[in-house]
């Protein structure tokens, strides 16, 4: 994880991490056991590794991912997305900081009538939401979907990104 977002990384994991335990989605003592892998994954793994909710999910079968996306539908009202299926604008795309979506696990992926459209893998981390909120200008339509649907959004503009030119 580049060290500019490594601070947003850690605090939108925490915060995660401590909805799920206040939504009794996972035990306090499951949270620890996650933080405690995901300090040993965030310096020495790719970004896509970097996830509590993927050690919860993923390494420890502390939960389903899918039950945390019914939750956020159910409970907390967001509609569902999955972006592979979604042609993303290309005003979205300028000046996407790629670093910061793979901290916060959220990708802005539309603008329309002044509203921007981002889909989250953690829309419970409350500094997900504040980061975004701060980054955009107008109102937020947010949309949950899967660690796997945010990674593969991201790797995909990663490659196609211009790689930088040897002198």
């Amino acid at each position: 994880m580049s060290q500019p977002q490594r601070p947003l990384l850690m605090r939108a994991n925490r915060l995660m991490g401590a909805a799920l335990v206040e939504r009794n989605l996972v035990k306090i003592e499951e949270l620890e056991q996650a933080n405690e892998r995901l300090l040993q994954i965030v310096d020495a793994s790719p970004p896509r590794q970097c996830t509590v909710l993927g050690v919860l999910a993923y390494e420890m079968k502390a939960l389903k991912e899918e039950d945390v996306v019914q939750y956020l539908v159910e409970q907390e009202g967001l509609g569902v997305i999955d972006l592979r299926g979604y042609e993303v604008g290309k005003e979205s795309l300028k000046g996407l900081d790629l670093a910061a979506c793979w901290a916060t696990w959220s990708v802005p992926f539309d603008k329309v009538d002044g509203f921007h459209f981002i889909a989250s893998a953690y829309w419970l981390s409350p500094a997900v939401r504040t980061f975004w909120e701060k980054q955009l200008d107008g109102p937020i339509l947010w949309f949950a979907t899967t660690l796997e649907g945010i990674a593969d959004f991201i790797e995909k503009r990663e490659s196609a990104a211009p790689k930088p030119v040897a002198p």
